[in-house]
């Protein structure tokens, strides 16, 4: 397991590269948003999708959300209305979550063989980096009804190391799971309210 420490405001882009690198190898890895530590493996790559389902001894039947770097990526893999658009806009990026109707091109192992699909840019540059060249997955790094950690010791301890690499920014104040809200239906409908819902 390599373990990179990083700054969030400015992250060494050659780590970046070869954090990049390990999610195309397969590779599962753990690393911060604007929430929570995520695990984050390539959408596109079932051998390190089943991984984090694996390392998080969560049920396939469970769907794992999606995290993009911008606009266009979002619009990769859901299919966005008009008036969806302004509230996608109003709210990322940042601490949501938005539940949309999934494009063909997203595997059906992320997304439990449904027709949707949850999709966020997170509020970070790490994130957002990990990102630009293809979706990754963004689920809370820990045991499936588990303890939630905010320290990348603790969670390396809970998920017993099965990690390819830990992006470490130290300890990060937590602002709970994300917010999510369903646009796939005649009006949004809140899931989850997360701990800035506003």
């Amino acid at each position: 397991m390599k373990r990179f420490k990083l700054r969030e405001d400015n992250p060494d882009m050659d780590l970046i590269y070869e954090a990049i690198d390990i999610l195309k190898d397969d590779g599962v890895i753990l690393y911060p948003t604007d929430t929570l530590y995520g695990l984050g493996a390539n959408i596109f790559s079932d051998e390190g999708v089943r991984r984090i389902y694996e390392i998080k001894q969560r049920p396939t039947k469970k769907p794992l959300s999606v995290s993009v770097s911008n606009f266009e990526g979002l619009s990769l893999i859901g299919n966005i209305t008009s008036r969806n658009e302004k509230i996608i806009k109003n709210y990322l990026p940042g601490p949501y979550t938005f539940i949309l109707k999934k494009k063909s091109i997203v595997p059906p192992i992320v997304t439990s063989y449904t027709s949707k699909v949850g999709v966020r840019i997170p509020d970070s540059t790490i994130s957002q980096l990990l990102s630009m060249n293809f979706p990754i997955t963004t689920t809370s790094a820990n045991i499936s009804d588990d303890e939630v950690f905010t320290n990348p010791n603790d969670i390396i301890k809970q998920l017993k190391g099965d990690i390819d690499l830990v992006i470490d920014v130290g300890k990060i104040k937590s602002t709970g799971p994300s917010t999510i809200i369903d646009l796939t239906k005649d009006k949004p409908t809140l899931v989850r309210k997360g701990k800035d819902f506003k």
